[in-house]
Formats: structure tokens, C-alpha cells, sequence
């Protein structure tokens, strides 16, 4: 009986952005990234222990963007109804907001606790560009730490070359 509860439980469960990432990231009109920590190199930058325990507490990057210059097809509105669907679920809970409806308008998430976070979502969609979801990936990540690595970031040294897919997608 329990195996029957389990296979039906685990079958039940609904989209989740990490089966949306996969199912889409070849198809037409997608554009995927995966990028570890250890492509930005911070061997010479001056770190916090703050910063270095938010440095180390996440694994990796995965981005995934629909790019389309006329939003206001089909195609596009489907896709992003089935990404607000995912968020909209309860196990994904909101740390902040914000954007307007002319130029776009994201939203951050997490999973997990605020202090001990395994996946932070930044989704944002953009009036004639698409939308674009990036999932943060690690253990124990804690929010308030995770804010304190920008200053870093503007420090590091990383071929911007290789994210030109993605930085395309801001300009």
C-alpha cells in the first residue's frame, strides 16, 4: 500500500522549473546557460567572510530566456503563463518584486528557508524582448549574504564574451 501512495504521490506533482528548463532549453526561441561559480574568478578580489560564505554556499547558475520581439504572440503568452503557473506554487515563496508594465517587470523567489535557501529564482519578462528565468542553485544559501556578493561580482574577473547570449537580453 505504501508503494502505491508513493508512485502515486510522485506522479502527481506538477511542472516544475527544473522539468520547464529541460523540456525547453533546445527548443526554437530558447537560449540556455549553465554557468558553475568557478567561472568567476575571484582569486584577486578582496572578500568578507560574508561574502566568501555566500560565495561558497552556491553551486551554480542555470538561465534560461524565450527571446521574442513581438510579445504579444501566442507562443509567448503560453510560455509565460506555464512559467507563472510554476511560481505561483506555494513551495516557492517571494523575497521581493518590482518593474512596471511598460518596461518589464521581475520577481525573485526562493526555495527553502530564508536563512538556509537551495534555489533562488529571478524572473523577469521584458516588453519586446521575452522573459528570462535564472535559478540560483546551492546549499544553504542565506539571502542577505547572497545580496552582499554584487560588490564582488563588479570585481571579478569573468569573459563576459561567453554570456553575450544572455546579456543581449538587458540591453
Amino acid at each position: 500500500m505504501l508503494l502505491l501512495v508513493t508512485a502515486f504521490t510522485s506522479c502527481n506533482q506538477g511542472p516544475t522549473l527544473q522539468t520547464y528548463y529541460v523540456d525547453n532549453e533546445l527548443e526554437p526561441g530558447f537560449a540556455s546557460f549553465d554557468v558553475p561559480t568557478s567561472f568567476v574568478n575571484v582569486e584577486n578580489v578582496d572578500m568578507t567572510e560574508e561574502q566568501k560564505e555566500a560565495y561558497d554556499s552556491v553551486d551554480k547558475l542555470n538561465v534560461l530566456t524565450f527571446m521574442k520581439d513581438d510579445t504579444d504572440t501566442e507562443d509567448y503568452k503560453l510560455e509565460l503563463e506555464k512559467v507563472n503557473t510554476i511560481l505561483k506554487d506555494p513551495k516557492y515563496e517571494e523575497l521581493m518584486r518590482g518593474g512596471n508594465a511598460v518596461d518589464g517587470k521581475f520577481v525573485v523567489k526562493f526555495f527553502g528557508d530564508i536563512d538556509n535557501i537551495d534555489e533562488l529564482i529571478i524572473f523577469g519578462n521584458a516588453k519586446n524582448k521575452g522573459f528570462v528565468i535564472a535559478r540560483i542553485l546551492g546549499d544553504d544559501m542565506n539571502a542577505s549574504k547572497l545580496m552582499s556578493l554584487r560588490s564582488v561580482l563588479d570585481k571579478a574577473n569573468f569573459d563576459k564574451a561567453q554570456l553575450k547570449g544572455l546579456t543581449d537580453f538587458f540591453k
